[in-house]
């Protein structure tokens, strides 16, 4: 079952991303971070417990980014991650949005979901406040990819 997050999930969101980034696939959020844009998650339920989470981030009137993107590793390879990014792209067409990018390593993942390597220049200049904070800017090796909705 995939829902909106809610304040108590925000632990848990906090364990599976930090696992991942820890491994250098993700960016690291803090705890303080997932709270306050806590609204932008949902999370993937099954049996009772929070097994995924993904962000859909809004970055400008006709765009929106794919973000924190993790399923726990017991759980990978059962669809989850697909669901979890088809209610981003869901949401983000009744929110009247045009487009949805994600920087990833996971080009494949994306591509299958009908997601199309970008230049990262294709990209508004708001989007790299963001890239700024990171420890691997300028020197980013993510793949910019997006979908036309």
């Amino acid at each position: 079952m995939i829902r909106h997050a809610r304040m108590p999930d925000a632990k848990i969101i906090h364990r599976l991303l930090t696992e991942f980034a820890r491994e250098g696939l993700m960016l690291p959020r803090s705890l303080s971070d997932i709270y306050e844009t806590i609204r932008d998650f949902y999370v993937f339920e099954h049996e009772g417990e929070v097994v995924g989470t993904v962000c859909l981030h809004i970055c400008w009137e006709d765009l929106a980014e794919v973000r924190s993107l993790a399923v726990a590793r017991e759980q990978a390879g059962r669809g989850f991650g697909r669901h979890l990014v088809q209610a981003c792209l869901e949401e983000a067409r009744r929110l009247g949005l045009k487009r949805v990018f994600a920087l990833t390593y996971q080009e494949t993942f994306f591509a299958k979901l009908g997601f199309s390597v970008i230049e990262k220049a294709e990209l508004p200049h708001k989007i790299w406040s963001d890239c700024i904070k990171c420890a691997k800017f300028p020197d980013c090796d993510e793949i910019s990819m997006a979908i036309d909705l």
